[in-house]
């Protein structure tokens, strides 16, 4: 008889976690971020970010839920320099109106936290060793934001009534770094590149190029929000004046601090910036479109253009009405836009290969 054998049974192979749950997870943080960078334009449009005085973490998450906790909050506002300089007389229903939009821009940023921190902790497991200091990272950037929040609320609370527009610009551009990690990383994660893009590696640099004119372009864009330097020039547009550019440039001194703090100059920086940066998108369209790049490059590019026309229309229209809180705010989310294309852009491009 032959002998038996014993066969053990093949052990299965253990699947590795699905990651399009964490993905997912990432690009609904991303939109938060976006979210709050829009009620963020409006609390700063509205003059609202100041009408909260105190940083309380935890117990600032709720509003006033009475008349006394009302009143409490209304003097506590009376003794800040915006009441004091320009808001005096204003009652306590004016008051609650402003209140609302710093109240709601800092409770979004709290449950933004919480978005992200409580479901970091039920992925971490399916989370890629590799990639786990991003995720950290990316922690520890919006702890640190919330810092720069009050840090720059802190600066209008002392003695004029405005923040700084250095601190503004820090913030905003915190803000935009956080939003920009969270999308790549959830394409990294969730989004597998296009194929047959290699042809297209050599753009790469350029794309690169293209983000770096985008984030400038943002920071003077903060500059002249926080110096409320779009209200000037706004019926003679695209001349200052007479001539094209501000004659105030010329007599600021030092010349060079002008374009940081001189009003007028700062505004005609931003409106350089985004004229360059419009160019560097046409032309990264220009040289990417007769690739015959792959169908989702090709949307990106085209995208690129009609966003980058957009959003100098935008640009234009927030001056020309006076900074309407609509269009300004739709402005700031068309900025938003233009770099979440170039970064989903990015992501599709692969590296040039290396010759050996």
């Amino acid at each position: 008889m032959a002998r038996m054998v014993n066969k053990k049974p093949l052990k299965k192979e253990k699947k590795e976690p699905s990651l399009k749950p964490v993905a997912a997870w990432l690009f609904f943080c991303a939109g938060a971020v976006f979210l709050m960078a829009i009620i963020g334009a409006i609390t700063r449009l509205t003059e609202s970010g100041l009408s909260i005085v105190r940083w309380e973490p935890i117990a600032g998450a709720l509003p006033p839920m009475d008349a006394e906790g009302w009143d409490k909050a209304f003097a506590a506002y009376k003794e800040s320099p915006q009441y004091l300089k320009i808001n005096s007389g204003m009652d306590l229903e004016a008051f609650k109106k402003i209140f609302f939009w710093e109240w709601i821009h800092r409770l979004w940023g709290r449950l933004i936290g919480v978005f992200y921190a409580v479901p970091l902790v039920f992925f971490w497991h399916r989370i890629p060793t590799e990639r786990r200091a991003a995720f950290l990272g990316i922690l520890g950037l919006g702890a640190l934001q919330g810092f720069i929040g009050w840090w720059m609320v802190e600066s209008g609370l002392v003695n004029e009534p405005a923040v700084s527009h250095y601190r503004l610009a820090a913030h905003l551009m915190l803000a935009v770094t956080i939003y920009a990690c969270l999308f790549r990383l959830a394409l990294v994660i969730g989004l597998r590149p296009s194929r047959d893009a290699s042809k297209l590696s050599g753009l790469r640099k350029f794309t690169k190029a293209c983000i770096g004119a985008v984030l400038l372009t943002m920071t003077w864009g903060a500059f002249t929000a926080g110096l409320d330097a779009g209200l000037v020039y706004n019926d003679t547009f695209p001349f200052m004046g007479d001539k094209l550019w501000p004659v105030e440039m010329m007599q600021f001194q030092p010349f060079w601090k002008s374009f940081f703090a001189e009003h007028a100059t700062v505004q005609f920086t931003h409106r350089v910036l985004a004229v360059l940066a419009f160019i560097k998108i046409l032309v990264l369209v220009k040289r990417g479109l007769p690739f015959n790049p792959p169908t989702r490059i090709r949307k990106l590019l085209i995208a690129l253009a009609v966003v980058g026309c957009a959003q100098v229309a935008l640009g234009v229209a927030t001056v020309m009405t006076n900074v309407h809180i609509h269009v300004a705010a739709t402005h700031q989310a068309g900025a938003l836009t233009l770099l979440t294309l170039l970064v989903w852009l990015l992501h599709e491009i692969p590296q040039p290969r290396k010759e050996t």
